[in-house]
Protein backbone atom coordinates (compact mmCIF):
# COMPACT_ATOMS: atom_id res chain seq x y z
CA UNK A 1 0.00 0.00 0.00
CA UNK A 2 2.70 2.58 0.73
CA UNK A 3 4.84 1.73 -2.33
CA UNK A 4 1.18 2.10 -4.20
CA UNK A 5 0.79 5.45 -2.32
CA UNK A 6 3.97 6.69 -3.33
CA UNK A 7 3.68 6.00 -6.92
CA UNK A 8 0.51 7.93 -6.66
CA UNK A 9 2.52 10.89 -5.53
CA UNK A 10 5.10 10.63 -7.83
CA UNK A 11 2.12 11.01 -11.08
CA UNK A 12 0.23 13.34 -9.67
CA UNK A 13 3.38 15.79 -9.07
CA UNK A 14 4.67 14.80 -12.37
CA UNK A 15 1.37 15.41 -14.16
CA UNK A 16 1.59 19.10 -11.73
CA UNK A 17 4.72 19.60 -12.90
CA UNK A 18 4.07 19.30 -17.04
CA UNK A 19 0.32 20.96 -16.86
CA UNK A 20 -0.12 25.03 -16.73
CA UNK A 21 -0.45 26.33 -12.87
CA UNK A 22 -3.46 28.77 -12.15
CA UNK A 23 -4.20 31.66 -12.48
CA UNK A 24 -5.46 34.15 -9.43
CA UNK A 25 -8.68 34.58 -8.02
CA UNK A 26 -10.95 36.86 -9.48
CA UNK A 27 -11.26 39.05 -5.91
CA UNK A 28 -7.56 39.19 -5.99
CA UNK A 29 -7.44 40.31 -9.88
CA UNK A 30 -10.43 42.41 -8.88
CA UNK A 31 -7.24 44.76 -6.84
CA UNK A 32 -6.05 46.10 -10.15
CA UNK A 33 -7.61 49.66 -10.61
CA UNK A 34 -8.74 50.00 -6.95
CA UNK A 35 -5.49 49.23 -4.79
CA UNK A 36 -3.29 48.28 -7.60
CA UNK A 37 -2.25 50.24 -11.24
CA UNK A 38 -3.62 48.52 -14.19
CA UNK A 39 0.20 46.79 -14.49
CA UNK A 40 -0.08 45.34 -10.83
CA UNK A 41 2.13 48.29 -8.45
CA UNK A 42 0.69 49.70 -5.63
CA UNK A 43 -1.74 52.59 -6.42
CA UNK A 44 -0.60 54.30 -2.94
CA UNK A 45 2.83 56.17 -2.09
CA UNK A 46 4.66 55.41 0.48
CA UNK A 47 4.15 56.20 4.22
CA UNK A 48 6.91 58.60 4.07
CA UNK A 49 5.37 60.62 1.19
CA UNK A 50 8.54 60.12 -0.89
CA UNK A 51 6.95 57.82 -3.35
CA UNK A 52 3.64 59.30 -4.98
CA UNK A 53 0.74 57.66 -5.48
CA UNK A 54 0.22 56.50 -9.55
CA UNK A 55 -2.29 58.74 -10.89
CA UNK A 56 -2.10 57.55 -14.56
CA UNK A 57 1.70 58.10 -15.20
CA UNK A 58 2.90 60.43 -18.32
CA UNK A 59 0.41 59.89 -21.27
CA UNK A 60 1.06 63.47 -23.00
CA UNK A 61 4.02 64.64 -24.99
CA UNK A 62 5.38 67.78 -23.82
CA UNK A 63 5.21 70.84 -25.80
CA UNK A 64 7.93 71.24 -28.61
CA UNK A 65 8.61 67.42 -28.89
CA UNK A 66 8.35 65.58 -32.82
CA UNK A 67 7.81 62.45 -33.86
CA UNK A 68 11.10 60.52 -34.23
CA UNK A 69 12.92 63.10 -32.70
CA UNK A 70 15.06 63.24 -28.90
CA UNK A 71 12.56 63.74 -26.45
CA UNK A 72 12.01 66.98 -24.81
CA UNK A 73 12.43 66.64 -20.89
CA UNK A 74 9.43 67.02 -18.97
CA UNK A 75 11.18 67.60 -16.12
CA UNK A 76 13.84 69.92 -16.89
CA UNK A 77 13.16 71.85 -14.09
CA UNK A 78 13.02 69.54 -11.31
CA UNK A 79 15.74 70.60 -8.69
CA UNK A 80 17.83 68.10 -7.61
CA UNK A 81 17.05 66.52 -3.57
CA UNK A 82 20.66 65.22 -2.44
CA UNK A 83 23.98 63.59 -4.14
CA UNK A 84 24.36 60.08 -2.73
CA UNK A 85 28.52 59.77 -2.53
CA UNK A 86 31.00 57.59 -1.01
CA UNK A 87 31.06 60.40 1.93
CA UNK A 88 27.71 59.85 3.11
CA UNK A 89 27.22 56.16 1.50
CA UNK A 90 26.30 55.13 5.03
CA UNK A 91 22.82 57.21 5.02
CA UNK A 92 21.65 55.49 2.43
CA UNK A 93 23.01 51.93 1.56
CA UNK A 94 19.46 50.49 2.92
CA UNK A 95 17.96 52.02 -0.39
CA UNK A 96 20.58 50.90 -2.52
CA UNK A 97 21.63 47.28 -4.46
CA UNK A 98 24.17 45.44 -3.90
CA UNK A 99 25.79 46.00 -7.38
CA UNK A 100 25.31 49.81 -6.51
CA UNK A 101 27.13 50.33 -3.35
CA UNK A 102 30.36 47.85 -5.23
CA UNK A 103 30.37 51.33 -7.40
CA UNK A 104 30.85 53.52 -5.00
CA UNK A 105 33.55 50.95 -3.77
CA UNK A 106 35.34 50.53 -6.99
CA UNK A 107 35.09 54.33 -8.07
CA UNK A 108 34.68 56.12 -4.43
CA UNK A 109 36.10 59.55 -5.70
CA UNK A 110 33.89 59.72 -9.01
CA UNK A 111 30.50 57.57 -8.98
CA UNK A 112 27.90 59.40 -7.45
CA UNK A 113 23.68 58.96 -7.53
CA UNK A 114 22.15 62.50 -8.11
CA UNK A 115 18.33 61.66 -6.54
CA UNK A 116 15.32 64.26 -7.79
CA UNK A 117 11.55 63.95 -6.38
CA UNK A 118 9.88 60.80 -7.39
CA UNK A 119 7.58 60.69 -10.47
CA UNK A 120 5.84 57.68 -11.29
CA UNK A 121 5.41 58.48 -15.27
CA UNK A 122 4.64 54.74 -16.13
CA UNK A 123 2.30 54.33 -18.37
CA UNK A 124 0.38 52.15 -21.32
CA UNK A 125 -2.19 52.67 -23.46
CA UNK A 126 -5.83 51.63 -22.31
CA UNK A 127 -5.90 48.58 -24.57
CA UNK A 128 -2.95 47.01 -22.70
CA UNK A 129 -4.14 47.51 -19.64
CA UNK A 130 -7.91 45.55 -20.33
CA UNK A 131 -5.69 42.57 -21.99
CA UNK A 132 -3.74 42.79 -18.49
CA UNK A 133 -7.15 42.19 -16.28
CA UNK A 134 -8.12 39.67 -18.57
CA UNK A 135 -4.53 37.88 -18.12
CA UNK A 136 -4.74 38.25 -14.52
CA UNK A 137 -7.64 35.56 -14.23
CA UNK A 138 -6.48 33.42 -17.48
CA UNK A 139 -2.43 33.29 -18.04
CA UNK A 140 -0.64 30.47 -16.91
CA UNK A 141 2.52 29.38 -16.41
CA UNK A 142 3.79 26.08 -18.24
CA UNK A 143 6.47 23.82 -18.28
CA UNK A 144 7.51 24.49 -15.18
CA UNK A 145 7.53 28.11 -15.45
CA UNK A 146 9.77 27.82 -19.05
CA UNK A 147 6.50 29.41 -20.47
CA UNK A 148 3.22 30.98 -20.10
CA UNK A 149 -0.30 30.71 -22.41
CA UNK A 150 -3.58 32.52 -22.46
CA UNK A 151 -2.59 35.42 -22.62
CA UNK A 152 -3.13 38.26 -24.74
CA UNK A 153 -0.13 41.35 -25.09
CA UNK A 154 0.18 42.43 -22.06
CA UNK A 155 2.01 41.87 -18.81
CA UNK A 156 0.80 38.30 -18.48
CA UNK A 157 0.76 38.02 -14.39
CA UNK A 158 -0.13 41.40 -13.47
CA UNK A 159 -0.95 40.15 -9.91
CA UNK A 160 1.71 37.76 -8.47
CA UNK A 161 3.72 36.86 -5.16
CA UNK A 162 6.09 34.37 -7.73
CA UNK A 163 9.28 35.35 -8.89
CA UNK A 164 9.65 33.43 -12.72
CA UNK A 165 6.05 35.22 -13.32
CA UNK A 166 7.49 38.30 -12.34
CA UNK A 167 10.57 37.29 -14.87
CA UNK A 168 8.10 36.78 -17.63
CA UNK A 169 6.39 40.09 -16.83
CA UNK A 170 9.73 41.69 -17.55
CA UNK A 171 10.23 39.52 -20.67
CA UNK A 172 6.88 40.03 -22.12
CA UNK A 173 6.29 44.05 -21.17
CA UNK A 174 4.76 46.46 -23.74
CA UNK A 175 7.58 48.30 -25.53
CA UNK A 176 5.33 49.06 -28.34
CA UNK A 177 4.25 47.51 -31.33
CA UNK A 178 7.05 48.42 -34.16
CA UNK A 179 10.13 50.59 -33.62
CA UNK A 180 13.14 51.28 -35.83
CA UNK A 181 16.12 53.40 -34.19
CA UNK A 182 19.60 54.82 -34.90
CA UNK A 183 22.19 54.13 -32.66
CA UNK A 184 25.42 52.93 -30.65
CA UNK A 185 26.98 50.72 -28.29
CA UNK A 186 30.59 51.30 -26.79
CA UNK A 187 32.88 49.66 -24.90
CA UNK A 188 34.49 51.67 -22.32
CA UNK A 189 37.87 50.61 -21.27
CA UNK A 190 39.93 51.14 -17.77
CA UNK A 191 41.52 54.76 -19.03
CA UNK A 192 38.70 56.12 -20.92
CA UNK A 193 38.96 55.59 -24.28
CA UNK A 194 36.32 53.67 -26.54
CA UNK A 195 35.41 53.29 -29.75
CA UNK A 196 31.90 53.19 -31.62
CA UNK A 197 29.56 50.56 -33.15
CA UNK A 198 26.98 52.12 -35.11
CA UNK A 199 23.90 50.08 -36.13
CA UNK A 200 20.34 50.69 -37.21
CA UNK A 201 17.78 48.62 -35.18
CA UNK A 202 14.10 47.54 -35.96
CA UNK A 203 11.87 45.50 -33.94
CA UNK A 204 8.54 44.14 -34.08
CA UNK A 205 6.72 42.45 -30.65
CA UNK A 206 5.09 40.44 -32.06
CA UNK A 207 3.08 39.48 -28.95
CA UNK A 208 1.97 42.95 -28.99
CA UNK A 209 0.15 43.17 -32.49
CA UNK A 210 -3.36 43.86 -33.43
CA UNK A 211 -3.63 45.10 -30.29
CA UNK A 212 -2.58 42.21 -28.49
CA UNK A 213 -4.92 39.97 -30.26
CA UNK A 214 -2.36 38.09 -32.20
CA UNK A 215 -2.77 34.06 -32.30
CA UNK A 216 0.22 33.13 -30.13
CA UNK A 217 -0.12 29.55 -31.82
CA UNK A 218 3.58 30.38 -33.68
CA UNK A 219 5.27 31.19 -30.75
CA UNK A 220 7.00 34.43 -31.48
CA UNK A 221 7.51 37.24 -28.64
CA UNK A 222 8.88 39.36 -31.38
CA UNK A 223 11.49 39.93 -34.67
CA UNK A 224 14.74 41.32 -34.16
CA UNK A 225 16.71 43.42 -37.01
CA UNK A 226 20.18 45.20 -37.11
CA UNK A 227 22.59 46.08 -38.91
CA UNK A 228 26.07 47.97 -38.75
CA UNK A 229 26.33 51.24 -40.40
CA UNK A 230 30.26 51.76 -38.84
CA UNK A 231 33.08 51.58 -38.76
CA UNK A 232 33.79 50.66 -41.81
CA UNK A 233 35.55 47.12 -41.23
CA UNK A 234 32.41 46.00 -39.58
CA UNK A 235 29.38 47.97 -42.07
CA UNK A 236 27.03 45.72 -43.76
CA UNK A 237 26.42 43.35 -41.41
CA UNK A 238 23.69 42.12 -39.77
CA UNK A 239 21.95 40.01 -37.57
CA UNK A 240 18.31 38.46 -37.33
CA UNK A 241 16.58 37.14 -34.27
CA UNK A 242 13.48 35.75 -34.31
CA UNK A 243 12.65 35.14 -30.21
CA UNK A 244 10.50 32.45 -29.26
CA UNK A 245 8.02 32.64 -26.40
CA UNK A 246 8.83 28.91 -24.92
CA UNK A 247 12.39 28.51 -25.92
CA UNK A 248 12.44 24.90 -24.87
CA UNK A 249 10.05 24.13 -27.56
CA UNK A 250 11.80 25.80 -30.06
CA UNK A 251 14.86 27.58 -29.45
CA UNK A 252 14.98 31.03 -30.46
CA UNK A 253 16.19 31.38 -34.31
CA UNK A 254 19.20 33.69 -35.00
CA UNK A 255 21.09 34.11 -38.20
CA UNK A 256 23.91 36.35 -39.40
CA UNK A 257 25.32 38.28 -42.83
CA UNK A 258 28.87 38.84 -43.23
CA UNK A 259 28.95 41.39 -46.03
CA UNK A 260 32.62 40.57 -46.30
CA UNK A 261 31.56 37.01 -47.62
CA UNK A 262 28.06 38.00 -48.66
CA UNK A 263 27.12 35.06 -46.68
CA UNK A 264 23.93 34.53 -44.78
CA UNK A 265 24.48 31.75 -41.52
CA UNK A 266 22.47 30.44 -38.16
CA UNK A 267 23.74 31.58 -35.53
CA UNK A 268 22.93 28.78 -33.08
CA UNK A 269 24.50 29.81 -29.91
CA UNK A 270 23.04 33.23 -29.23
CA UNK A 271 21.78 32.27 -26.15
CA UNK A 272 22.20 31.87 -22.26
CA UNK A 273 25.99 33.15 -21.23
CA UNK A 274 27.04 33.31 -25.31
CA UNK A 275 29.66 35.93 -24.93
CA UNK A 276 28.26 39.32 -27.01
CA UNK A 277 31.46 40.23 -29.41
CA UNK A 278 30.60 43.88 -29.64
CA UNK A 279 30.66 44.01 -25.75
CA UNK A 280 33.84 41.79 -25.99
CA UNK A 281 32.33 39.93 -23.71
CA UNK A 282 30.77 42.11 -21.03
CA UNK A 283 27.67 41.19 -22.11
CA UNK A 284 26.34 37.76 -22.00
CA UNK A 285 23.49 36.66 -24.61
CA UNK A 286 20.75 36.59 -22.03
CA UNK A 287 21.90 39.79 -19.97
CA UNK A 288 20.81 41.76 -23.12
CA UNK A 289 17.81 43.97 -21.70
CA UNK A 290 18.83 43.28 -18.25
CA UNK A 291 17.49 39.44 -19.01
CA UNK A 292 16.23 37.74 -22.18
CA UNK A 293 15.22 34.14 -23.03
CA UNK A 294 14.18 31.22 -21.16
CA UNK A 295 14.40 31.23 -17.30
CA UNK A 296 15.34 27.34 -17.15
CA UNK A 297 18.81 27.19 -15.78
CA UNK A 298 17.92 29.05 -12.62
CA UNK A 299 15.79 28.51 -9.54
CA UNK A 300 13.63 31.48 -9.00
CA UNK A 301 12.63 33.00 -5.54
CA UNK A 302 11.29 36.48 -4.07
CA UNK A 303 13.09 38.14 -2.05
CA UNK A 304 10.89 41.33 -1.19
CA UNK A 305 9.82 44.14 -2.10
CA UNK A 306 11.99 47.47 -1.07
CA UNK A 307 12.43 51.12 -2.07
CA UNK A 308 15.59 51.89 -4.06
CA UNK A 309 17.11 54.42 -5.91
CA UNK A 310 17.02 53.55 -9.65
CA UNK A 311 17.52 55.68 -12.45
CA UNK A 312 14.08 56.77 -14.01
CA UNK A 313 13.07 59.64 -16.16
CA UNK A 314 16.14 59.88 -17.90
CA UNK A 315 15.72 61.92 -20.90
CA UNK A 316 18.94 64.08 -20.61
CA UNK A 317 21.37 61.13 -20.75
CA UNK A 318 20.73 60.85 -24.29
CA UNK A 319 19.93 64.42 -25.10
CA UNK A 320 21.72 65.52 -28.43
CA UNK A 321 23.09 68.89 -26.33
CA UNK A 322 25.47 65.85 -24.29
CA UNK A 323 27.96 64.65 -26.65
CA UNK A 324 29.05 61.05 -26.29
CA UNK A 325 32.86 62.32 -24.94
CA UNK A 326 31.40 64.37 -22.10
CA UNK A 327 29.06 61.29 -20.94
CA UNK A 328 31.49 58.11 -21.22
CA UNK A 329 34.08 58.52 -18.74
CA UNK A 330 36.63 56.12 -17.41
CA UNK A 331 34.74 53.56 -14.58
CA UNK A 332 30.97 54.81 -15.59
CA UNK A 333 28.89 57.45 -17.47
CA UNK A 334 29.17 60.87 -15.97
CA UNK A 335 26.62 60.69 -13.07
CA UNK A 336 25.87 64.79 -13.64
CA UNK A 337 23.71 63.69 -16.86
CA UNK A 338 21.76 60.83 -14.69
CA UNK A 339 18.74 61.31 -12.51
CA UNK A 340 17.60 58.77 -10.07
CA UNK A 341 14.51 58.80 -8.07
CA UNK A 342 13.25 56.75 -5.08
CA UNK A 343 10.86 53.86 -6.24
CA UNK A 344 9.35 50.39 -4.80
CA UNK A 345 11.13 47.44 -6.69
CA UNK A 346 10.51 43.72 -6.77
CA UNK A 347 13.53 42.17 -5.60
CA UNK A 348 14.08 38.20 -7.01
CA UNK A 349 16.68 36.01 -7.01
CA UNK A 350 17.55 33.02 -9.50
CA UNK A 351 20.34 30.57 -8.19
CA UNK A 352 21.97 28.14 -10.99
CA UNK A 353 20.23 24.77 -10.87
CA UNK A 354 22.45 21.55 -10.34
CA UNK A 355 23.39 20.31 -13.77
CA UNK A 356 22.82 23.49 -15.05
CA UNK A 357 25.89 25.40 -16.60
CA UNK A 358 26.01 29.56 -16.89
CA UNK A 359 28.74 31.50 -16.35
CA UNK A 360 26.48 33.74 -13.43
CA UNK A 361 25.84 31.48 -10.30
CA UNK A 362 23.22 33.72 -9.15
CA UNK A 363 21.66 36.75 -10.70
CA UNK A 364 19.70 39.42 -8.00
CA UNK A 365 16.99 41.71 -10.34
CA UNK A 366 15.84 44.77 -9.03
CA UNK A 367 12.03 45.37 -11.51
CA UNK A 368 10.16 48.75 -11.36
CA UNK A 369 6.92 47.42 -9.98
CA UNK A 370 5.07 50.11 -12.14
CA UNK A 371 6.66 49.02 -15.13
CA UNK A 372 7.81 45.50 -14.90
CA UNK A 373 11.24 46.91 -16.24
CA UNK A 374 14.20 45.11 -14.66
CA UNK A 375 16.27 48.50 -13.47
CA UNK A 376 19.04 46.90 -11.99
CA UNK A 377 20.98 43.05 -12.15
CA UNK A 378 23.43 42.00 -9.62
CA UNK A 379 25.21 38.97 -11.14
CA UNK A 380 27.79 37.00 -9.34
CA UNK A 381 30.50 34.25 -10.23
CA UNK A 382 30.87 30.85 -9.19
CA UNK A 383 32.71 32.00 -6.03
CA UNK A 384 29.91 33.85 -4.60
CA UNK A 385 31.44 37.38 -5.43
CA UNK A 386 29.37 40.02 -7.21
CA UNK A 387 31.37 40.31 -11.09
CA UNK A 388 29.04 42.41 -13.24
CA UNK A 389 26.28 45.20 -12.02
CA UNK A 390 23.89 46.34 -15.04
CA UNK A 391 21.44 49.04 -15.29
CA UNK A 392 18.41 50.20 -17.20
CA UNK A 393 18.32 54.49 -17.36
CA UNK A 394 14.69 54.31 -17.59
CA UNK A 395 12.30 57.07 -19.13
CA UNK A 396 8.64 57.14 -20.34
CA UNK A 397 8.51 57.16 -24.26
CA UNK A 398 5.45 59.21 -24.07
CA UNK A 399 4.78 59.18 -27.74
CA UNK A 400 3.50 55.43 -27.60
CA UNK A 401 3.48 55.49 -23.86
CA UNK A 402 5.40 52.73 -22.16
CA UNK A 403 8.34 52.97 -20.05
CA UNK A 404 11.75 51.34 -21.41
CA UNK A 405 15.04 51.89 -21.25
CA UNK A 406 17.42 55.36 -22.02
CA UNK A 407 20.48 53.93 -21.83
CA UNK A 408 21.58 50.05 -20.98
CA UNK A 409 24.92 50.22 -19.06
CA UNK A 410 26.72 46.59 -18.26
CA UNK A 411 29.59 46.79 -15.74
CA UNK A 412 32.29 44.50 -15.52
CA UNK A 413 33.31 45.35 -11.97
CA UNK A 414 36.58 43.08 -12.05
CA UNK A 415 37.75 43.88 -15.10
CA UNK A 416 37.01 47.77 -14.62
CA UNK A 417 35.63 48.58 -17.90
CA UNK A 418 31.92 49.09 -18.88
CA UNK A 419 29.53 48.50 -21.90
CA UNK A 420 26.93 51.11 -23.12
CA UNK A 421 23.70 50.23 -25.40
CA UNK A 422 21.29 52.73 -26.97
CA UNK A 423 23.47 55.96 -27.70
CA UNK A 424 21.95 57.67 -30.12
CA UNK A 425 22.89 61.63 -28.39
CA UNK A 426 24.40 62.53 -31.70
CA UNK A 427 22.12 60.73 -34.23
CA UNK A 428 20.11 62.95 -36.02
CA UNK A 429 16.66 61.09 -34.76
CA UNK A 430 15.83 58.49 -31.84
CA UNK A 431 13.27 55.75 -32.09
CA UNK A 432 10.68 56.23 -34.28
CA UNK A 433 7.54 54.09 -32.94
CA UNK A 434 5.23 55.81 -35.68
CA UNK A 435 5.76 53.71 -38.68
CA UNK A 436 3.57 51.25 -40.75
CA UNK A 437 4.84 47.35 -39.41
CA UNK A 438 6.66 45.59 -41.98
CA UNK A 439 5.46 42.24 -43.43
CA UNK A 440 6.32 39.29 -41.61
CA UNK A 441 8.60 38.43 -45.31
CA UNK A 442 10.95 41.86 -44.29
CA UNK A 443 12.37 39.88 -41.49
CA UNK A 444 12.93 36.44 -43.04
CA UNK A 445 16.53 35.27 -43.61
CA UNK A 446 15.94 35.06 -47.12
CA UNK A 447 16.00 38.86 -47.06
CA UNK A 448 18.58 39.46 -44.27
CA UNK A 449 21.61 39.28 -47.67
CA UNK A 450 19.23 42.26 -49.06
CA UNK A 451 19.50 44.40 -45.68
CA UNK A 452 23.09 43.87 -44.95
CA UNK A 453 24.72 44.28 -48.29
CA UNK A 454 26.97 47.56 -48.65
Amino acid sequence: MLKKHSLLVVFFLTLYANHSVAAVTEAEAAQLGRTLMPLGGELAGNAAGTIPAWQGGLTTAPAGYEVGQHHVDPFANDKRLFTITKANLNQYKDNLSAGQIALFNSYPDTYQIPVYPSRRTASAPQWVYDNAQYNALNARLDNNGSSFSNAKGAIPFPVTDSAVEMLWNHIARYRGVYGIRNASEAVVQRNGSYSLVAAQQQIVFKFYQNQGQTNQDNNLLFYYLSFVKSPARLAGGAVLVHETLDQTKNMRQAWAYNAGQRRVRRAPNLSYDAPIAASEGIRTADSTDMYNGSPDRYDWTVIGKKEIYIPYNNYKITHPSVSYQELLQAGHINPEFTRNELHRVWVIEGTLRDGSRHVYAKRRFYLDEDSWNIVIADEYDSRGELWKVSMAYLKNYYEVPTTWTALDVFHDLQGRRYHVQNLDNEEDATIDFSLAVPDDSYFKPAALRRRGVR
